[in-house]
């Protein structure tokens, strides 16, 4: 006897014509739900995100099927995926049921669903339900009993109770039919189930007739769940099985981090900015649906982790919440400008997000409405240092002529003067003016000396690349000072730049090109990797321990994690790892303008971070951006580790090892 089943057993071929007008209902439904969230979504600016449909179809098809960024935590990345893989077997399963039950067996009389495929076919569904149950079951432990402080809303027992049901359901119904038909009259077949056998034993000495009736209950219980559950979908956090797909084909495809530049002399602007959810994109406001409230961008983020009162989850929730009942009102009265103004722009909530949501640009716009349109700062120290900046060229408010002082005697060409050189060495304000940095500058020159690299500075001429006042909201000086450091670097013919500073080397390399320059642009750390591997540049290796600091605007936003480790280790070094390291490292504290602003709510992430860097034990914190070392040498008087712990640059460990 070939194997196989009866696919409408005791229901009968009548409950077909119902069945399709329920899922039709079903999917109605749900189609609706969605449409009606339409409206929501055009509020907001429009945004082209479907260029590169090739690569956009990739993103979606490897992190759908892939679960590629829910896994990045194991934990409860792996249950999801594990369970999406479950439920989405059982899916094409229940397909595969349909097709041939309504098509291939009363159409063309053919059955696909027989002999070893259907022996398969039912093993592995079983098993997909199983582990489905599972890890269905891990994540409810994780929520309601792990991790009680986790945000649970009314939506969260819906769904997980929705979801065993259909699941449970599923199981005894199968239980009840092999009950019926398998586990005595072909207890072979039965084997194939494995699950469902052990369901139908429950069963095994009741009457056919009583089974026949409670088969019937179980079969149409779990089809209307079935439909409840495609009917609820846009209307609870379910909708993210579309959304969260949708933004994957919706990705931003720029260089990470990338800012649209404001068209300062378009007349015809009258809002900098986003004031209200109408300011912001579409894109902005679509994220709140796509939004799964999982917490890993709350959980990464270093300003919610030392008690300030930014949510990257909220502030997206709370973005979509205004999008929905409230529209006009301010973003600012929302939100709070002690939300706006913690963030300091790591980038670690979007690298951790699975459903790829977009937080930093968000925040920076509504930064542009309270700096060009309110005139607002996180504090008068700010207001200061952006004063500086627009006066003097510097944060610190010192003369132009002593930008170059730090080079006297060292043999560097000023290019006003001679402009013949292989590289620019655009030094930025900390390596210019900080005495502490200024010695990271003498090690980088006294390093392309070694290597027979001619350098060039611009000296008194050189201003703030103007990052930091761009993060900051104010548009208006970032161009200004960008444009006047564009115009000198062509005049100069220089052919490539580089920068010991990951904030200068980010708006050089990626934020100039807006505003006309696109030369080569590269971060003092990757440059003398180059060196040492052409065999440009020779060290003597000496040993040491120490631990490792990935800056969030090396790492994160420029993908440069080995290169660094790799000079690092011919230097001589052993590794000390941090808990939070590569593209999971904990930020500074100095990015997005905070270098200027004191940190005067909750605890100091500084402080924090030198706190894991002490934990390796490694006596020695190696950093690669003049903002990091500025902050870690502060934290470590701050939180009490003098002589414990010592703050190093890369280039200066490399410079004493010629």
């Amino acid at each position: 006897m070939e194997f196989t089943r009866e696919i409408y057993w005791n229901v009968g071929h009548g409950v077909v014509i119902p069945m399709y007008l329920l899922s039709f209902l079903a999917m109605g439904v749900c189609a609706w739900g969605f449409w009606k969230r339409v409206p929501v979504y055009r509020q907001g600016k429009s945004l082209a995100r479907l260029d590169q449909l090739p690569r956009r179809i990739s993103l979606l098809l490897s992190n759908l099927f892939g679960q590629i960024r829910v896994i990045r935590v194991l934990n409860p990345g792996a249950f999801h995926a594990v369970f999406f893989w479950g439920f989405g077997l059982l899916f094409i399963g229940t397909l595969l049921v349909m097709a041939q039950a309504d098509f291939t067996h009363p159409v063309l009389g053919i059955i696909f669903l027989k002999g070893t495929f259907y022996k398969i076919f039912s093993a592995v569904l079983d098993l997909a339900g199983l582990a489905a149950i599972v890890m269905l079951g891990g994540l409810l432990v994780r929520r309601f009993v792990i991790k009680r402080d986790m945000e649970s809303i009314r939506d969260d027992y819906v769904i997980h109770t929705l979801l065993f049901a259909i699941l449970v359901t599923g199981f005894l119904a199968e239980g009840v039919r092999i009950a019926a038909t398998e586990l005595v009259q072909n207890p072979e077949l039965a084997s194939f189930s494995p699950v469902g056998r052990l369901f139908g034993l429950l069963f095994l000495n009741t009457p056919v007739d009583q089974l026949a009736l409670v088969h019937k209950f179980l079969w149409w219980l779990h089809f209307v769940l079935v439909a409840v559950f495609i009917a609820a979908i846009p209307f609870t956090k379910l909708r993210h099985i579309f959304t969260t797909s949708a933004n994957y084909v919706m990705s931003d495809l720029g260089p990470k981090g990338s800012i649209a530049s404001i068209n300062l002399e378009d007349e015809s602007i009258e809002q900098f900015g986003a004031a209200k959810v109408t300011d912001l994109s579409w894109k902005d406001i679509f994220d709140a649906d796509a939004c799964t409230s999982c917490q890993r961008c709350q959980d990464r983020c270093p300003a919610h982790t030392t008690g300030k009162p930014l949510s990257p989850m909220k502030l997206v929730k709370q973005i979509g919440e205004t999008a929905e009942a409230n529209p006009d009102h301010s973003l600012v009265n929302v939100l709070t400008e002690d939300v706006l103004w913690s963030c300091t722009t790591c980038r670690a909530c979007q690298e951790i997000c699975p459903a790829n949501i977009e937080h930093v640009n968000k925040i920076i716009e509504m930064r542009r409405n309270l700096t060009l349109m309110e005139g607002a700062f996180p504090g008068d120290e700010v207001r200061t240092a952006v004063s500086n900046i627009e006066v003097n060229g510097n944060p610190f408010g010192l003369a132009y002529a002593s930008r170059g002082y730090w080079a006297d005697g060292l043999e560097v060409s000023v290019m006003d003067q001679d402009s013949e050189v292989d590289i620019l060495y655009f030094v930025g304000c900390y390596a210019s003016f900080d005495k502490r940095n200024r010695e990271i500058a003498k090690s980088f020159i006294k390093i392309c000396n070694t290597s027979g690299v001619k350098v060039g500075i611009l000296g008194k001429e050189e201003k703030c690349c103007g990052e930091p006042v761009r993060k900051l909201g104010n548009e208006y000086l970032y161009q200004m000072t960008a444009q006047e450091n564009i115009e000198l670097i062509k005049a100069y013919g220089v052919k490539k730049i580089v920068t010991t500073c990951p904030h200068c080397f980010n708006t050089l390399a990626r934020d100039y090109k807006d505003l006309g320059l696109d030369l080569p642009v590269e971060h003092h750390t990757t440059f003398i990797n180059g060196l040492l591997n052409n065999g440009n540049l020779k060290i003597q290796g000496e040993a040491f321990e120490y631990t490792y600091h990935d800056s969030c605007y090396l790492g994160r936003y420029m993908d440069i994690i080995d290169e660094p480790r790799s000079v690092l280790q011919t230097a001589g070094g052993k590794l000390n790892e941090m808990d939070k390291s590569r593209y999971e490292s904990f930020c500074c504290s100095a990015g997005g303008g905070r270098i200027f602003a004191e940190e005067k709510l909750g605890s100091r992430i500084n402080v924090e971070r030198v706190k894991m860097a002490e934990a390796t034990g490694a006596p020695m914190l190696v950093s690669n951006c003049p903002f990091c070392l500025t902050m870690f040498e502060d934290g470590i008087k701050t939180g009490g580790y003098e002589g414990k712990l010592a703050v190093r640059d890369l280039a200066e460990i490399v410079a004493e090892r010629l």
